[in-house]
């Protein structure tokens, strides 16, 4: 009996360590060069990007989840228009990067940038639930011609796009 009794504390024990252990990357703050996911990840805080021509956060494995739990992720353009002149396609909010079965989670923001907010690109099977995209060059969500199985639900597209490239919404 006093085994059994120790085994069983020793698995409470074990398993309220456990409960610490947080099971994603935390992400806040500014990002200077291309933010690559390697694990299910969630932002803890607003992120402002200074990464130029390029993602500033992008899928590098498949089958994880990018949770923006209520925060923005802002991007170097103009408040006002978003954009700064031309279109840079390659400067993306977000990336899915040909990662299958990825997936971006809101509530929360992705603005500012001289691409698209969100691109999935060679991806299959993929998903965007309750974002809000703005002020983005290009598309708020765009989904190239080389993937397939996308699902979008419950998202906003605001102000996105420009007059020489009325991409705009989803």
């Amino acid at each position: 009996m006093t085994r059994v009794k120790t085994m069983v504390c020793a698995a409470l024990v074990c398993s309220s360590l456990m409960a610490g252990v947080a099971d994603a990357e935390d992400i806040s703050g500014v990002i200077v060069r291309t933010f690559m996911l390697s694990e299910n990840s969630r932002l803890v805080g607003d992120v402002t990007c200074q990464v130029t021509g390029v993602p500033c956060i992008a899928f590098g494995v498949p089958n994880i989840v990018l949770s923006l739990n209520g925060f923005t992720i802002t991007g170097p353009n103009d408040p006002a228009t978003g954009c700064k002149g031309t279109n840079v396609a390659s400067e993306t909010g977000i990336s899915t990067n040909g990662q299958p079965n990825v997936g971006v989670r809101g509530p929360g923001v992705v603005q500012r940038f001289q691409g698209d907010g969100i691109l999935f690109n060679a991806t299959a099977k993929g998903w965007v639930q309750g974002v809000t995209t703005t002020t983005n060059c290009m598309s708020g969500i765009r989904i190239g011609p080389t993937s397939s199985g996308i699902s979008l639900e419950g998202n906003v597209a605001v102000r996105n796009g420009t007059p020489a490239s009325n991409c705009g919404g989803l």
